[in-house]
């Protein structure tokens, strides 16, 4: 990308650090949820654990969301080689965003709350999110202008944000009385949305992520394959029906949690082809691996594989009744947000300030212990909760066999290890970060004609 030169460039930069601050945000209330799950009385009178786990999970739902439509945006904007719809629109998006974020999470730390999972704000808050997605959606649209023979990534990216906005439109479909009024229907619309909201932003993020390998690569052939369109479908696929499996254990209709089945178990063609393709993998790697986005995007790799690893047995309703509910689903979903998205922001975000060779090569040496550190504490974080979590799930289904005080405190060595881990993996993060938004300062904006307005 060009150094920063432009109106747009500013905000999406802007844009870019706050995110990154969000991800702090989300990191620093997940660790001190994880001394409160500890330590029950921690910062009770001050900030309890009910206003802590919102603040972690809209923070760093936020991050991701906002984070993969800025990076798309960015990509756009090279796509394109020249500028997005207009500076305008895209401004009073981040000014909306910014203010809305700021609201949202102060409300938390006040106690006032009054919305659902991931949005546990006031619904009215509701509106300005939208409002900022829409300007987004249209910047999009605008800028891209034809969708004639255009690469699948361009595809995965109109996908993302529209079926974003469609899912969480839909996620506050509780506040009208017919399904607020039916504890089963309310349940089975905002698990259903939240399913397919996760697939809509991976549509963001792995789009951005071919972009990226087209770039390394220096073709476009894999952005115009067959191959990567089937994989788009698959994606859309299990977008639109693999949600299912997220209400095997309500009384729902057989149909639905028949069809999420057979439909998840499709993953087992990407698991298989990541087996089938690890030494081509592992050659390219060797050779771009002195790349440090490139080094983000073999982490995101290999974690994809081990997240469809523990997703598939997931979905089987036979594992799913001791899985689900426990800490097994807090593990995928931790390997999911940092091992995945995560690892592949952080590529697109230092790709973005790579060329401009502001980081120090001195720092990028030192990066390297840092990245391995990341992931060593992800992995003993990931392996800590999904061993706690089928030990709870066995004992949910055997709950005659010991008090549950007596079961939680068995499980107390594996949360010890999880505090550890993640306090490690907090602070490795928080070098990456230091650095992007050091590094996203540091690029002044040069003397170029104006964007469009």
């Amino acid at each position: 990308m060009a150094p920063f030169s432009n109106k747009q460039d500013i905000i999406l930069r802007n844009f870019l650090i706050t995110v990154l601050c969000l991800l702090f945000l989300g990191m620093f209330f997940g660790l001190t949820g994880a001394l409160q799950y500890l330590s029950p009385g921690f910062l009770k009178n001050y900030l309890s654990f009910e206003r802590v786990r919102p603040l972690h999970v809209s923070s760093v739902v936020f991050w991701i969301i906002f984070g993969a439509a800025c990076c798309v945006l960015t990509y756009v904007k090279e796509y394109v080689a020249g500028s997005l719809f207009s500076w305008k629109i895209l401004k009073l998006a981040y000014v909306i965003f910014l203010f809305s974020t700021i609201i949202i999470l102060s409300s938390y730390v006040y106690g006032i709350f009054g919305g659902r999972e991931y949005w546990e704000f006031n619904p009215v808050l509701a509106i300005p999110v939208t409002i900022v997605w829409v300007l987004l959606l249209i910047i999009f649209v605008k800028s891209i202008k034809t969708f004639k023979k255009q690469p699948v990534y361009i595809w995965m990216w109109l996908t993302g944000f529209c079926f974003f906005l469609f899912t969480y439109l839909e996620s506050n479909l509780w506040l009208i009385p017919f399904f607020r009024n039916n504890v089963v229907y309310e349940l089975t619309v905002q698990w259903k949305s939240y399913g397919a909201m996760v697939g809509s932003w991976n549509m963001l993020i792995y789009g951005c992520g071919i972009y990226l390998m087209d770039k390394i690569s220096g073709t476009k052939e894999y952005g115009f394959s067959k191959t990567a369109f089937a994989i788009y479908f698959l994606g859309l696929f299990n977008l639109m029906f693999n949600w299912g499996h997220h209400i095997y254990t309500l009384p729902t209709h057989s149909l639905i949690k028949n069809i999420a089945y057979v439909v998840s178990m499709t993953e087992l063609i990407l698991f298989v082809r990541i087996i089938y393709l690890w030494k081509s993998s592992l050659s390219t790697a060797l050779k771009h691996f002195h790349y440090l986005p490139y080094k983000f995007l073999m982490a995101a790799d290999i974690w994809i594989f081990l997240t469809l690893a523990l997703a598939i047995p997931m979905s089987i309703p036979a594992v799913n009744i001791y899985t689900h509910g426990t800490h097994v689903t807090v593990g995928h979903t931790m390997g999911a947000t940092i091992g995945i998205n995560t690892m592949l922001l952080f590529a697109f975000i230092f790709d973005i300030i790579w060329k401009e060779k502001i980081i120090a090569p001195e720092k990028i040496k030192n990066f390297n212990l840092v990245y391995w550190i990341a992931n060593g504490a992800l992995l003993s974080f990931w392996l800590a909760l999904v061993i706690a979590g089928f030990l709870k799930g066995h004992w949910q289904m055997h709950p005659a066999s010991v008090p549950f005080s007596a079961m939680m405190s068995s499980l107390k060595p594996f949360f010890i290890i999880f505090f550890i881990a993640g306090s490690l993996l907090f602070l490795s993060l928080s070098v990456f970060i230091f650095v992007a938004v050091s590094a996203l300062v540091k690029m002044k904006p040069q003397a170029t004609p104006q964007a469009a307005t």
